[in-house]
């Protein structure tokens, strides 16, 4: 065996390249719980792929046999029923550890110099993650699946002097067919998870490159013994993988509960509606998106519309994203960790928690003049966290950062 890695290593370093990114990598030795989601992101991902692998071996992109290939990997492929609940379970889990993975990000500055070229990647990623959700949710070819990619691949169209062509070119046709469900698995099945792979990849390096942050927001490399080793680090493994497996058992616990006891989630994670194929005829009587895209739906519905045109309201819902990716340039601050920061950091981040939650809710409902106006106020707190963020960053009195970490 040592042979065979001698031979390897002269031709791949494999060895290096496992010390840099593992077993010498040194990481601050006070992460706590929010740090468990990277790792569970990279659990779930693996599902995602695995599982949808096995899933295209019997399914049938197309519009007659897309619903039929469906229900013939629920019935008839063994155990497919259990291939098709981990897929789905998992891109509902795959938000819910990424929007908390962020959380941790807001709560400790992780974007903070000289991070944030990991914060632009990590943000590559979550865009690509909901193109990636977007085109699956299309492939069951039910009637949640058809309608709702109809009401956002409409919204292209509300786009001044190119819409109507844009939303033509994204269908592949003047409405929903088969050629749009074609491209559509072709871009969640090959494209988009390569190039999720690569900026997966690209998101790590850069984060070995600069270090780990950590609650205290302080660099560990500032202090180290005299072999070079920071005094305030561990190494990754096999402290940490011993960690992480802590946080893989209890969420893979909670993972297969769902999986086995409540797949649909009470219509959240899978839709009634989608149990019915696609029917161009027959409406359903609400239509909304995954409950990961509801927070941005609602700021849609929120904005009214100008002239019977709902460019406003998605311009709106681009810019709740976008403006994710200038976070790092937005905060003033002199210290990154949420421990340190003045009682208004505190307060806005509550703040803007309470919103995007609110905001995930009334997406997910049917639209009231009260809920409207809920989402209006709930959409001008949103985007006041980042605007008002140079301001109440630069402004609020900080605590004292200690020289090393606490914990």
């Amino acid at each position: 065996m040592n042979k065979l890695m001698q031979w390897v290593n002269e031709r791949m370093s494999v060895t290096q390249v496992m010390e840099d990114h593992l077993t010498k990598y040194y990481a601050p030795k006070n992460f706590n719980f929010f740090y468990f989601f990277g790792s569970l992101a990279m659990l779930v991902l693996v599902n995602q792929l695995v599982t949808g692998i096995w899933l295209t071996m019997s399914y049938e992109p197309s519009a007659d046999g897309a619903f039929a290939s469906v229900e013939y990997i629920m019935r008839d492929v063994e155990y497919g029923w259990l291939l098709r609940y981990l897929h789905s379970t998992g891109a509902s889990a795959f938000f819910v550890v990424i929007y908390l993975h962020m959380l941790r990000g807001l709560m400790y500055g992780s974007y903070q110099k000289p991070r944030e070229l990991i914060w632009l990647f990590g943000m590559l990623i979550y865009l690509v993650l909901m193109g990636e959700a977007f085109m699956g949710y299309l492939l069951p070819w039910g009637q949640m699946s058809y309608w709702g990619a109809q009401v956002i691949i409409s919204l292209f169209g509300a786009i001044p002097f190119i819409g109507p062509d844009l939303a033509q070119w994204v269908r592949g046709d003047f409405l929903i067919s088969g050629i749009t469900l074609n491209r559509f698995f072709a871009l969640h099945v090959i494209a988009l998870p390569i190039v999720l792979l690569g900026l997966v990849v690209l998101h790590i390096i850069a984060l070995h490159e600069v270090g780990s942050n950590n609650p205290d927001g302080i660099d560990i490399k500032k202090y180290k013994d005299e072999n070079g080793k920071p005094l305030d680090g561990i190494a990754f493994h096999p402290y940490y993988t011993v960690k992480d497996i802590v946080g893989v058992v209890v969420f893979l616990f909670v993972f297969c509960s769902i999986v086995f006891f409540f797949p649909e989630m009470g219509g959240y994670f899978l839709e009634k509606p989608n149990f019915e194929i696609a029917n161009q005829l027959k409406t359903p009587d609400h239509i909304a998106p995954v409950w990961y895209f509801t927070p941005f739906y609602a700021i849609l519905r929120a904005v009214p519309s100008i002239a019977g045109s709902a460019f406003p309201g998605v311009l709106a819902m681009g810019a709740a994203i976008a403006i994710l990716f200038v976070l790092p340039w937005l905060d003033r601050s002199p210290v990154r960790s949420i421990r340190y920061k003045g009682w208004m950091s505190k307060l806005w981040l509550v703040i803007f928690c309470v919103s995007f939650v609110i905001l995930g809710v009334l997406g997910a409902i049917p639209s009231t003049p009260v809920r409207t106006l809920v989402s209006q106020i709930c959409t001008v707190l949103y985007f006041a966290f980042f605007i008002l963020m140079p301001f109440y960053t630069r402004m609020e009195k900080t605590k004292p950062v200690p020289e090393r970490v606490t914990g």
